[in-house]
């Protein structure tokens, strides 16, 4: 069989497992803050939240990588418009995607043939990408690296939580309902049992803006963020609402602080990222 987008690495990792740890190792001690974006639900915003943390940090000057793993639906390169964009591969080291600010991008997307192609992989073959990802992507030294991570608390977030190593912090996205907070309290519980420290929750989808007359519907449930904080001791870094704006930007490919349409949830978010920012210096 062909081995498909990924496998080269994998196989490499799988013969030299030693090697491979000690790169991922060596890579992650170069990188000041990890910051990995989780949550025990999809569709909660995840993405949303990563793109516009790293392209804003990019903004400051800061040196920062953008690490998509969401092997089976990556969400970035849309979001950074850059589904056609092919990482290359020179001297054994993945090439990162650069955009125009300087954040450095890496996706399974920018490996697979196609946009639609399904990635149909099990659990060590994940983990193998994921290690590759990390140790083999030529990211240099960062003063963030940003991981937008699928939801739940299987393959993918056991894996980037070990291989990050021990002084990466997250980051918990939820939605005010309760349905969404009861798979965010289990994504704490995840954290806790890794001891990765937790340094805030940001509440999606808090309320929608009519684009029209600009006032604000509670969709959902509310006081899911608020609950959750003060159940837990984390803080509530900020609410986001749901805004056309949101979607008009991702569609276009354009982080919402840049997107030329200023909106209350581009304000919002702007106050969540700033708290965010403080809190990993």
């Amino acid at each position: 069989m062909t081995p498909g987008p990924g496998e080269t690495f994998c196989a490499a990792s799988h013969a030299q497992p030693d090697a491979d740890a000690l790169a991922a190792q060596t890579q992650m001690r170069r990188i000041a803050h990890k910051l990995l974006v989780l949550s025990g639900k999809g569709g909660v915003g995840k993405s949303t939240v990563a793109v516009n943390l790293a392209a804003a940090l990019a903004k400051m000057g800061k040196k920062v990588g953008l690490l998509d793993i969401d092997v089976h639906g990556p969400s970035v390169p849309k979001m950074l418009h850059m589904e056609d964009q092919k990482a290359q591969i020179r001297d054994g080291r993945i090439m990162p995607i650069r955009t125009q600010d300087g954040l450095l991008v890496m996706s399974i997307g920018f490996l697979l043939p196609r946009t639609d192609e399904p990635v149909i992989w099990r659990g060590p073959m994940k983990h193998g990408v994921i290690r590759d990802f990390l140790g083999k992507v030529d990211w240099g030294k960062l003063d963030y690296l940003i991981v937008d991570a699928p939801p739940g608390t299987g393959d993918e977030a056991l894996s980037i939580a070990k291989l990050t190593g021990p002084d990466s912090k997250a980051l918990i996205v939820t939605t005010p309902q309760q349905v969404a907070v009861s798979d965010v309290r289990r994504c704490v519980g995840f954290c806790r049992r890794l001891s990765v420290d937790i340094i805030g929750i940001v509440e999606n989808m808090s309320g929608w803006v009519c684009p029209k007359c600009g006032f604000e519907t509670d969709l959902f449930e509310t006081g899911g963020g608020e609950g959750l904080s003060a159940e837990t001791g984390i803080p509530l870094l900020g609410k986001v609402p749901v805004d056309p704006c949101i979607v008009a930007s991702g569609e276009a490919g354009v982080p919402l602080l840049d997107y030329e349409v200023q909106c209350r949830a581009s304000g919002a978010l702007h106050h969540v990222l700033q708290r965010i920012a403080s809190s990993v210096q």
